[in-house]
């Protein structure tokens, strides 16, 4: 297995980033939409998006999160979403692998701090974070959700 950071979507690999996205958002959450070929593509206009993705010997992606570089006031920071390893190869170490990828590439880009946030119950990704050096926080997350137009 390797790790791979895409900041655009190679035409090479097009496909194989789809078919990933498909089969993998279902496993991320249940109410996970699927994302057309345009979305996806509107997903790498973004610069500040770095998809960094586990890929087997097959060349099949088997797990891929969303690392958000960006700058405010106090300096570069970055944040972590949508962890998520295949089914098929759980608890082998890609969803570690990821994680420490994301950090350290967060960190040549010249972000202070990393954060994410996991639900209590995921307990399995809770240890995982822990492990990979994040600390928990004393902090309330707050959520507003607007309705799409």
């Amino acid at each position: 297995m390797r790790i791979e950071i895409l900041n655009t979507l190679p035409d090479s690999s097009h496909d194989q980033v789809h078919e990933a996205f498909d089969r993998l958002l279902p496993q991320l959450s249940s109410s996970a939409q699927p994302l057309s070929v345009e979305q996806i593509e509107e997903l790498f206009d973004q610069e500040c998006l770095h998809l960094v993705c586990a890929v087997d010997d097959e060349e099949k992606i088997v797990g891929m999160l969303s690392l958000v570089v960006f700058d405010i006031p106090t300096g570069r920071r970055a944040w972590i979403e949508d962890v998520v390893a295949d089914q098929a190869v759980r608890g082998q170490g890609v969803g570690q692998s990821l994680v420490e990828a994301a950090v350290d590439h967060a960190k040549a880009l010249g972000a202070r701090t990393v954060d994410l946030t996991s639900r209590p119950t995921r307990e399995a990704a809770n240890r995982l974070y822990q492990r990979a050096g994040f600390q928990l926080r004393e902090t309330n997350v707050y959520r507003v959700t607007l309705e799409k137009k």
